[in-house]
């Protein structure tokens, strides 16, 4: 009977624990989103954006199998800027949502509108280097992170930010 009662345990806990792996997963899920930058990113490669871990990495197939080729770790103001960038593809990504992201985290509508008056103030008052400085400080290097996956990220004047394919690397080699 006692045996029959510590099976019985044993199960229920082995039933909790798949559960609790289960719902880890699905959460998990909800922090990865997946970004293929047609133009920039080569045919069948894929951004992965896991928003829990700070992490981006770029997926293949190889032999039908799902390979990571590159991964790079961001900071959490690194990826408050680069997941607007991401999620602004292929167009390109204003000032005010960039900073509405970098300052606020969670954004709306009213923040973003907010940043942008803002940002007309300081464009008015003469201060827009020293409102600016902060984020394109934190932009450099996101830029120096992206450029291993061959994305450039580039300015717009007083405007905003674009994703781009990062020029091909010259040959150091003279002939």
């Amino acid at each position: 009977m006692q045996q029959r009662t510590r099976r019985i345990a044993m199960q229920m806990i082995a039933c909790r624990e798949e559960a609790r792996v289960a719902r880890k997963l699905i959460h998990d899920r909800e922090h990865i989103k997946h970004y293929t930058l047609h133009g920039v990113l080569p045919e069948g490669y894929v951004l992965a954006l896991n928003t829990a871990f700070g992490t981006l990495s770029c997926l293949t197939y190889l032999d039908k199998q799902p390979a990571l080729v590159l991964q790079q770790q961001f900071t959490n103001n690194e990826m408050n800027v680069l997941r607007p960038l991401l999620d602004s593809y292929p167009y390109y990504c204003p000032y005010e949502v960039l900073f509405a992201h970098f300052y606020h985290g969670e954004v709306t509508e009213r923040t973003i509108e907010r940043c942008r008056a803002n940002l007309l103030k300081a464009l008015e008052d003469g201060t827009w280097e020293q409102a600016t400085r902060p984020i394109r400080n934190v932009l450099s290097r996101v830029r120096i992170k992206l450029r291993i996956f061959g994305i450039n990220i580039v300015s717009i004047l007083e405007t905003g930010y674009i994703l781009k394919a990062a020029p091909a690397p010259v040959s150091s080699t003279v002939a």
